[in-house]
């Protein structure tokens, strides 16, 4: 299955910080939508990272549009967050249906091909935004975020995410830039 196509991200990379904004913006993207859960904030906490928060500062100095997208219950803490990083967040019930990020990308003005969704989840975040047509990168979850069932869910989006590109993602990534 080629990049870009039901759960294969554009790219992969080991953390957010590591995603690298100017290749980006050579790709012509103007906004990125962030997952919140194990891609800004370990999965049910509050406190953003030292070096999310410095990729997201980074992020904004280059003149992306961000905002966070999540499938989250908790609004209150979902809030709490968008307002300590100063960025505004859509909610996105249901992921990876088309309906809340094409809300989220006219929110931002923006097409989908000027967007890139990120995430550390194939099925939700990454079929999402590839459903829409964004450019979508894959993060591996934040340390120490995972209970035991997205443990469980994560160990078989990567088992589905080897079946349909033929080997282990950081392989084929590493030999596909």
């Amino acid at each position: 299955m080629a990049r870009g196509k039901g759960i294969v991200p554009h790219f992969f990379y080991p953390s957010l910080w590591e995603v690298e904004l100017e290749k980006l913006k050579e790709l012509g993207v103007k906004a990125i939508l962030l997952d919140l859960d194990n891609t800004i904030v370990l999965g049910g906490e509050n406190e953003v990272p030292q070096r999310v928060r410095a990729w997201i500062e980074e992020a904004k100095r280059k003149g992306f549009k961000l905002c966070i997208f999540s499938n989250t219950l908790k609004i209150k803490r979902l809030w709490r967050i968008s307002r300590d990083v100063e960025m505004p967040y859509v909610k996105g019930k249901f992921k990876p249906r088309r309906g809340g990020l094409r809300k989220a990308l006219n929110f931002l003005g923006v097409k989908p091909k000027e967007s890139a969704m990120i995430g550390d989840r194939l099925l939700t975040d990454i079929w999402g935004g590839n459903r829409v047509g964004m450019w979508t990168i894959l993060v591996k979850p934040l340390e120490g975020g995972m209970g035991v069932m997205t443990r469980l869910l994560y160990y078989l989006e990567r088992f589905l995410l080897r079946l349909a590109i033929g080997e282990h993602i950081e392989v084929y990534f590493r030999q596909n830039i």
